[in-house]
């Protein structure tokens, strides 16, 4: 079991006003000892190492609580389209092409990208997801995956069950338990109610969570009341689908009735502004979940729709696009990072991340201060989520374990990796044209 103390100005996010200055970790295994000022680790405490990191911010790593980790095969090949002519046209097609070896490398580039940007955990929704497990594994991160689920073919309804029940059997608590397994049925739109019901039942048994779209655009709510005469959140609810852990990603559009039966049944949101804005989806109504108590994480969505997994990024959009459509004082600062780290961790169904705290785990990222845009030092969480960007991470841990040091991926070859996806996609793309 490897020991390490580590130095560091530390925002523990465990309340507003927690900042130690000039703070110290003690991290046994994969969990986290102690936290405060420095001297406060136990007198019995004897590091393997000491990391000193004198002008690092260390925090929780960020949580990515909706993303398309294979996707970043399709970065750049769709830009500037809407929703159904985007996936119709050219992402439906181009991932009918990929093959289960397209999928491993695309997600361990997507994982690449995230540690390099300080994510540690990830919510993953695609097809192929043992691949993804496997990239997971490799790279030592954190994730919950779910087999991406269409239903109107019978065929491939039933493929996609049989997919995601053997995907759980076999990755579910994999990698020490770094691996979470939810049931993935895409959205209302593609997943008839027989097989909403179908995946809710097979859940349950498994006690296994759902990650599902829900109201990202105006389309689907059009679709949704042509066929049902009900919202999207309304119909899912007389389906039997909410109750236990239900991610609902995007939410964009909901009316009140909606956000109180999301609240009544505990499911949390996945937040996706940049994806969001660029498929001229809308903004959805964070303030006001967060209002009623809703849990409400960030994510990404995949990189053909936002180009990148930078939840730094991600943190600013979400916080001026509510003060955009709303007021100034909407999502400040310390909310953004709150969704990010402890409220990413309660939309998974972590109960010891998303926090420095003793007895959580330790999933930790440093941000180097030195940076000329974090200076004068008014407010840590202020630069955090409105001055930060990805590449100033520089050091990762999770469970314990370094992902990245001094800006260098331990666990995965990153040139290598980037060679692949770019051969791979290209050749692809190739034949469409």
């Amino acid at each position: 079991m490897s020991k390490y103390l580590i130095r560091a100005m530390i925002l523990p996010m465990t309340g507003p006003d927690d900042f130690y200055e000039q703070g110290e970790i003690a991290v046994a295994g994969d969990r986290i000892v102690s936290v405060g000022k420095i001297g406060s680790a136990p007198d019995d405490f004897q590091p393997d190492r000491i990391i000193d990191l004198p002008q690092d911010v260390v925090m929780p790593g960020l949580i990515n609580t909706h993303t398309h980790a294979a996707m970043t095969m399709l970065r750049g090949y769709a830009d500037d389209m809407s929703l159904m002519p985007w996936l119709e046209e050219k992402v439906w097609p181009f991932e009918a092409k990929m093959t289960a070896e397209d999928m491993y490398w695309g997600s361990a580039l997507a994982l690449c990208e995230m540690i390099r940007s300080g994510t540690t955990t990830m919510v993953d929704m695609y097809m192929h997801e043992e691949e993804t497990a496997q990239a997971v594994l490799k790279a030592g991160s954190r994730a919950v995956l779910s087999r991406g689920m269409t239903g109107f073919d019978p065929v491939n309804a039933s493929k996609g069950l049989e997919d995601n029940i053997k995907l759980f059997q076999t990755y579910h608590h994999a990698g020490e338990g770094r691996i979470k397994v939810f049931f993935g049925p895409h959205a209302p739109y593609t997943c008839p109610g027989e097989f909403l019901q179908e995946i809710k039942r097979e859940a349950d048994k498994l006690d296994a969570g759902i990650h599902i779209h829900v109201a990202e655009t105006k389309s689907e709510l059009d679709i949704i009341k042509e066929r049902y005469g009900k919202t999207p959140v309304e119909w899912l609810e007389e389906q039997g689908l909410f109750g236990g852990q239900v991610i609902a990603a995007h939410c964009v559009y909901l009316t009140s009735k909606d956000m109180d039966i999301l609240k009544q049944y505990g499911v949390c949101v996945a937040h996706n502004p940049e994806s969001n804005m660029k498929l001229n989806s809308g903004t959805a109504p964070i303030t006001q979940l967060l209002q009623r108590g809703i849990t409400v994480g960030i994510g990404t969505d995949g990189t053909s729709s936002n180009n990148d997994l930078d939840m730094f990024c991600e943190m600013r959009s979400a916080s001026l696009q509510q003060k955009l459509v709303g007021s100034p004082e909407d999502l400040k600062a310390y909310e953004v990072l709150e969704m990010a780290t402890s409220g990413g961790a309660k939309v998974c169904g972590f109960k010891d991340l998303g926090k420095i705290a003793p007895g959580y785990k330790a999933d930790l990222i440093s941000i180097d201060f030195t940076q000329p845009h974090f200076y004068p030092r008014f407010s840590i969480p202020s630069h955090l989520v409105y001055s930060a960007k990805g590449p100033d991470v520089r050091t990762v841990m999770v469970d314990g374990k370094l992902l990245m040091e001094d800006r260098k991926l331990l666990t995965l070859d990153e040139k290598t990796i980037c060679q692949e996806v770019e051969q791979r996609a290209k050749k692809i793309a190739s034949t469409f044209s």
